[in-house]
């Protein structure tokens, strides 16, 4: 015995003699012989019961499609009425309401703040269009426009189409108060 008590994980296989031990452990010594037919007695009457309350509610069940069915209820009938239940109930509820409430708060705000903001939008288009640089600027544009026109609309003229361009760059160029350009044309290709 002494060479079996090394540990816990032992390669030697059992014994005879540990098989027999095993044998005569009870793990139900605490229950009486007469307590087992108690039991045995118990677990065949619910095992009856329960065959029983299996064919009855196999019946009922039977009943229940028979009637539906004579009713004109089916399946996808009673889904539409469950999703319309469901949805009914959803609406009811008080979280729904209180999201519909402030979804709709939200989208009033947030409609509120665009208007506010094509209004700001469209004052500081009429402001900037209104300053004397924004003038300045406009006035310039027709005036290049007016010298591109008179330029290619003169029949005497006979120039290119780049040279016109050129001359109303150049005459833009001396309208300008600062005249910071340079004469470049040698320079460009």
């Amino acid at each position: 015995m002494e060479q079996r008590q090394q540990g816990l994980l032992e390669k030697e296989p059992l014994q005879e003699v540990d098989e027999d031990m095993v044998s005569e452990v009870d793990l139900n010594n605490t229950i009486t012989q007469e307590e087992k037919e108690e039991m045995h007695n118990e677990l065949t009457k619910l095992e009856e019961e329960i065959t029983t309350l299996k064919q009855v509610l196999a019946s009922k069940e039977k009943r229940h499609s028979e009637l539906k069915q004579r009713l004109g209820i089916t399946p996808l009938s009673e889904l539409r009425q469950n999703l319309s239940r469901g949805w009914n109930d959803m609406q009811t509820s008080t979280a729904y309401k209180k999201t519909s409430e402030t979804l709709s708060t939200a989208g009033q705000k947030t409609s509120a703040a665009f208007s506010n903001l094509g209004t700001a939008i469209s004052r500081r288009f009429g402001d900037m269009r209104n300053s004397p640089s924004f003038k300045s600027f406009e006035e310039k544009v027709e005036s290049t426009v007016s010298n591109i026109k008179s330029k290619v609309g003169s029949s005497g003229s006979g120039g290119s189409f780049e040279e016109v361009l050129s001359s109303a760059a150049q005459a833009s160029a001396q309208d300008t108060p600062t005249n910071t350009l340079t004469d470049n044309s040698e320079h460009t290709c």
